[in-house]
């Protein structure tokens, strides 16, 4: 130990010391340390001798003259060293395990191979505690309710009704447990009463939703009639709700008055509601006094605008004048509780503040507050419709009384609107002077103003076809508000009453670029761009239209419409038979269709369409004689006659329903009734050339004795005839060469030709209308179409005279 240097006995060099290491941590050395060799001996004179299968261990495979080297303990003898042919004693206290037998036995250290073979088998689990059992049945009830509010929320309301008739079932089983068990279950403290009124409220709810308002009545009065549930008499209010839906309002009133009972004064908001509830059923009762009289304390207590919506509805049916000017006052004392608008201008000096305004205006918050402006706006304005012709003798003077409330309130920015919802309504009441004074007022409001009310009157006026004057309001309109979709329709409008469908269609254009969502213009525009026979650009206008206006009759017809102009012709039907169910009873529908399948071939399906267009409008003659000529042609002449004695009711003067008539009575085997026909139509029509025909084949047929009367009027109308159409081909003629006269003279002169004609041909061919058929019949018209008057005094003739060689009749000549 002389050699063991400490650091800290030299305080004044740090430093030194370090150049003689610790001995205590030199092996070398130990050999030369009592301590340790003390130690040595003593321990190894506690170990217990050597084993002889321990002793032979790693001996007997030596090899003789092998040195061992020493160990780190400096003299320590080595595991199985010889020291004077002994072994040296092993220095563990008990065997490792490790024998010297043959290799791949058992690793059993712990000696266990001598105890018994199997390991013996695992301890089987106690079966569950009725505490257990109730408490995995609770959280699956939880889990059950939990999933049951889900499904109900999204709207699925069979699989709620499933899941709260399991959570009941589940917890009949948990109430079963109980009764069963005798170590405390069953006390009351252990009974989750919260569990059991979330199980049967679920349940009465989903029944409800389900529309099962018997057994949801009987769940909430089974809740209601359980004591230990707190506050379960509110409940009543559930129950008044379905008797309101099965229109029993007595119960209803009955119900919610038990569950305003029930309910402290200090839960307000809930008061007002079921209030609300019995001044509703009041109404439906037809009680007005008493309704008005809830509407009231309401006002009173807690005033909102749908109350006083209700209260001055009350006061209109009782007729009460001064009550509903009063309710009306009340309205408008009304408060939003809304900030102020100005906190939603942006502010060009604060760049922070606009940044948060432009996450602030459109969020949900200010969604609510445009709603609730929006209701109290539609409450002022729909009460103002309804009280003003009744709180003053005309119309007017109510109107004006109202409008003087509101400049005086809170809401002054409506009375603009209020003015021009007068206007409106002197309009609808035909007073139309009246209604273009009062818009014309506001030519010298502000501009918002100004061009509603120009937009109004340019509507008015071009209702009136004064299309001057509709087209000045409109440039106010556009003045006052160059975006203005409303003027922008408007101007076009006018432009397409003038034939100019180009501008027409920039002005639509125009209007769609301010406002995308304004179906007028939308419309129109693709009704011009059919009129210029751009039938795709119109394509796609109405099937843009179609995705806004989904159940619209007029999109869906002129979309079928410009399939059929298309060539379209199945993409058109199906589009007809989708506007044949939404306007069932259209005949001009059920003829298109019918018209469809007659070119596909299919004329018992176009039979069925053209009847049914019959049945709701039999005054179609192309419906008439379709049919008439169906029924000719599948050989039931009888189906045929009331059709064409209908056709002949309505045209009186064309000889060829008539005749079809006769024609039926003549192929029926009516031969008196064909008679008498022909002498009726020859009455009518006496130079009819077929009618005489047939006559006359009649007459030979029953040999009649007024056969040589009927030869000679048959002869004399044949000539009448040939010299009609004589005259027919040579008027023409000479208009032919006049015309061509006239272009040539028009040519050297340098005038144009005037543009009437090709305008009302382009007219009749984009109008949307069809193409008219003419059927096969039997007869044409045996005058043929209508003749131009010859000109006569054009030219002097130079043929001979048609009369030169013929006879004429004393008949002929006149009296």
């Amino acid at each position: 130990m002389e050699k063991v240097h400490f650091a800290g006995d030299e305080a004044d060099d740090l430093y030194g010391g370090f150049d003689f290491p610790d001995t205590a941590l030199n092996t070398e050395e130990l050999q030369y340390d009592p301590a340790f060799q003390q130690a040595v001996r003593t321990s190894h004179g506690r170990r217990p001798p050597p084993t002889a299968a321990r002793l032979g261990t790693m001996a007997a495979g030596r090899k003789a003259g092998v040195v061992i080297p020493p160990s780190s303990m400096g003299m320590r003898p080595i595991t199985g060293a010889q020291d004077g042919g002994k072994n040296r004693p092993m220095t563990a206290v008990k065997a490792a395990g490790y024998t010297s037998g043959a290799r791949g036995g058992a690793f059993d250290p712990l000696n266990q191979s001598a105890s018994s073979g199997t390991a013996p088998p695992l301890e089987p689990k106690p079966e569950d505690t009725p505490e257990e059992k109730v408490r995995q049945l609770e959280r699956a009830v939880n889990l059950l309710i939990e999933e049951s509010c889900l499904a109900g929320a999204k709207g699925e309301d069979k699989l709620a009704l499933d899941k709260a008739r399991e959570a009941a079932r589940k917890e009949r089983d948990i109430n079963h447990i109980r009764s069963q068990d005798s170590k405390g279950l069953a006390n009351q403290d252990n009974v989750n009463l919260d569990l059991s009124y979330s199980v049967s409220f679920n349940l009465a709810n989903q029944l409800a939703a389900n529309h099962m308002d018997t057994e949801a009545l009987n769940t909430y009065k089974e809740i209601s009639r359980t004591k230990v549930f707190n506050n379960a008499g509110r409940l009543k209010v559930n129950m008044g709700n379905i008797y309101f839906r099965q229109h029993e309002f007595s119960q209803a009133i009955k119900h919610y008055r038990m569950a305003l009972d029930q309910i402290p004064a200090t839960h307000r908001n809930m008061r007002t509601k079921i209030n609300q509830n019995i001044g509703i059923a009041f109404v439906k009762l037809g009680q007005y006094n008493d309704a008005a009289t809830t509407f009231r304390t309401i006002m009173s207590e807690e005033p909102n605008f749908r109350t006083g919506f209700n209260l001055i509805l009350c006061n209109y049916a009782l007729g009460d004048r001064d009550e509903m000017k009063r309710s009306f006052e009340r309205l408008l004392t009304v408060d939003l509780k809304l900030d102020n608008e100005d906190k939603y201008v942006a502010s060009k000096d604060d760049k922070q503040y606009s940044l948060i305004l432009e996450v602030i205006k459109n969020d949900s918050l200010r969604k609510i507050e445009k709603q609730r402006r929006n209701e109290a706006e539609q409450c002022i304005m729909m009460a103002t419709k309804i009280i003003a012709p009744a709180i003053d003798s005309t119309f007017e003077v109510g109107y004006n009384w109202c409008i003087k409330q509101v400049q005086s309130s809170q809401y002054m920015e409506l009375a603009h609107n209020l003015d021009i919802d007068k206007a409106i309504g002197f309009l609808k009441q035909k007073d139309f002077q009246q209604a273009v004074d009062t818009l014309k007022s506001f030519e010298k409001k502000d501009s918002k103003v100004a061009s509603a009310a120009a937009t109004n009157l340019s509507f008015l006026y071009g209702l009136e076809g004064e299309l001057n004057q509709a087209d000045k309001y409109a440039e106010v309109a556009l003045q006052a508000d160059r975006f203005n979709p409303s003027a922008l329709v408007n101007k076009g409008n006018v432009f397409f009453n003038k034939g100019e469908f180009e501008k027409s269609r920039e002005c639509y254009r125009e209007a769609l670029e301010s406002d995308s969502s304004c179906v007028e213009a939308l419309y129109n525009y693709g009704i011009c761009n059919k009129r210029l026979n751009c039938y795709e650009d119109a394509l796609k206008n109405f099937e843009k239209l179609h995705t806004i206006l989904k159940n619209s009759a007029q999109v869906m017809f002129q979309l079928a419409d410009l399939h059929y102009l298309l060539g379209n012709g199945a993409e058109a039907k199906e589009w007809y038979i989708q506007l044949h169910g939404l306007v069932p009873s259209d005949a001009m529908i059920l003829k298109r269709l019918g018209d469809l399948y007659e070119e596909e071939g299919d004329y018992q399906s176009a039979f069925h369409y053209y009847y049914d267009s019959f049945k709701y409008d039999s005054t179609n003659i192309e419906v008439i004689k379709w049919l008439g000529n169906y029924y000719i042609q599948i050989q039931e002449i009888e189906k045929a006659l009331p059709y064409f004695q209908k056709a002949a009711m309505i045209q009186p003067t064309q000889v060829q329903w008539p005749l079809f008539v006769a024609m039926c009575l003549r192929k029926t085997g009516d031969v008196q009734r064909a008679l008498d026909e022909y002498k009726s139509i020859h009455r009518k029509f006496p130079d009819n050339v077929e009618c005489l025909k047939h006559l006359l084949k009649m007459l030979t047929d029953m040999n009649s004795k007024d056969i040589p009367e009927y030869a000679n009027k048959l002869k004399k109308a044949e000539r009448s005839q040939k010299l009609r159409e004589e005259r027919a081909s040579s008027g023409r003629q000479t208009s032919g060469r006049r015309r061509l006269d006239r272009e040539g003279s028009a040519n050297e002169g340098g005038r144009q030709q005037s543009g009437q004609v090709r305008r009302a041909a382009n007219h009749d061919s984009t109008n949307g209308s069809y193409p008219k058929r003419e059927s096969d019949g039997v007869y044409s018209d045996p005058l043929g179409p209508q003749m131009e008057r010859p000109r006569t005094a054009a030219r002097r003739r130079d043929q001979a005279d048609d009369f030169e060689n013929e006879e004429i009749g004393d008949d002929l000549l006149p009296d």
